[in-house]
């Protein structure tokens, strides 16, 4: 088995050890590399893998992944292990930068989710690490602005306070009159905690700051409902800086668009979208009227055939919205009209119609448009809709269907 040398310093960022094994890893069968002992931390509790190096002799191979299996073997996922073999000494050297943001993002995870607990009884129940930011999933019903204000708050307090992160072993019967935040389900012979002074102590066995300060500050992002209660979007350290830098620039670039200081983007994007909603009133007013007015000449000038008005009439600069207007004012204005319309522009399109009693059905008409042009749609008996793949045949294959339905 191997010792697992993040256990006792998450600061460990070089060793050396001797090979124990070269195997290949899955998927793919990617080479790997089991050692005696190690400080690379393997993807497990929420918290993603380290990445670094193995050196042999002059031999410098590039650790891509760290994989633990079910029995416990961690696997060191290498670019390249040609020159490595079973019973070679060499030499670990873990990318400190990945594991210190590690470090500030699990330990801020710790100190955020008593915080949770402490002010508001709700636990945590799941825990994700991904490259750009951190989620928590707590069991609540309900979570609201004024909660996260708080628990941010309070984390970052703790934070300032720089309490010392202590780890320790115990038993499963010690740690139970211990008053963990969190028990693992699994038992195990001895359980590592992670004990953030008068504040947090739960079990782990992930890599962590020695002291609060350490983990630079706490900024919660965003929240949204799931299927376990709340899920709570954060980031810890320099990955909090950054994002901060990033959201203040985004404002300030919005800001600038609005000419306005960045306190009052929100109420200009209010401006803005009752602005906007206005314009889209005014101009759904407006075609509404200019389909009446277009229904209405197209339909004074097309001839009346046995017993029927049949408009084909294909628009270059018109979109589906229109004409799909265009066909309910035509069919509700005559009760002998049919409608076979279509656009160019954009994504092309075929709407048909008939006012209610005329004796054709549009949907198998447009089936039959399709089988001409390509593509897909349907509808029912009054009105369908379509897709066609072969723009160019459109005007010939709306023809030849409007000659049918005159006869």
């Amino acid at each position: 088995m191997t010792e697992r040398l993040y256990y006792h310093d998450s600061f460990l960022h070089e060793f050396d050890a001797e090979v124990l094994d070269v195997v290949s890893a899955p998927p793919n069968s990617r080479p790997a590399v089991i050692l005696d002992r190690t400080a690379f931390y393997p993807t497990s509790g929420g918290q993603v893998f380290d990445t670094g190096w193995i050196i042999l002799e002059s031999e410098k191979q590039r650790v891509t992944e760290v994989a633990e299996k079910e029995d416990g073997t961690i696997l060191h996922i290498l670019e390249d292990a040609a020159e490595i073999h079973r019973g070679s000494r060499v030499h670990g050297l873990i990318d400190m930068d990945r594991r210190r943001d590690h470090m500030q993002q699990h330990s801020g995870q710790h100190v955020l989710s008593a915080a949770f607990v402490r002010l508001f009884n709700m636990p945590t129940v799941s825990f994700h690490m991904g490259e750009d930011y951190c989620s928590i999933d707590l069991d609540t019903k309900a979570l609201t602005s004024e909660h996260v204000s708080a628990a941010e708050a309070l984390a970052n307090d703790v934070v300032t306070q720089d309490r010392p992160v202590g780890i320790r072993f115990v038993t499963q019967e010690e740690a139970q009159g211990l008053g963990l935040r969190k028990l693992p389900p699994v038992e195990r012979d001895k359980l590592r905690l992670i004990d953030i002074h008068d504040f947090d102590l739960t079990a782990c066995g992930g890599t962590h700051v020695a002291r609060t300060g350490q983990i630079g500050s706490i900024l919660l992002r965003k929240i949204e409902k799931v299927r376990q209660g709340w899920r709570v979007e954060f980031v810890c350290g320099k990955r909090a800086v950054k994002t901060a830098r990033h959201d203040y620039t985004t404002l300030a670039e919005s800001a600038s668009l609005f000419s306005s200081q960045i306190g009052d983007v929100p109420q200009q994007i209010r401006k803005a979208q009752e602005e906007a909603r206005n314009l889209r009133k005014s101009r759904d007013q407006v075609l509404e009227e200019l389909a009446e007015l277009y229904a209405l000449r197209l339909l004074t000038g097309t001839p009346e055939s046995v017993g029927r008005k049949v408009v084909v009439r294909i628009f270059p600069d018109r979109d589906l919205g229109f004409i799909k207007l265009l066909a309910q004012k035509l069919t509700r204005q005559s009760p002998h009209a049919i409608a076979l319309l279509g656009v160019t522009y954009g994504q092309p399109a075929l709407v048909f119609a008939q006012s209610s009693g005329q004796p054709f059905d549009m949907g198998l008409l447009m089936k039959e448009a399709l089988a001409l042009l390509g593509g897909r749609g349907g509808g029912s008996k009054d009105m369908a809709q379509g897709g066609p793949a072969r723009v160019e045949a459109m005007e010939s294959a709306l023809m030849q269907l409007g000659g049918k339905l005159r006869e």
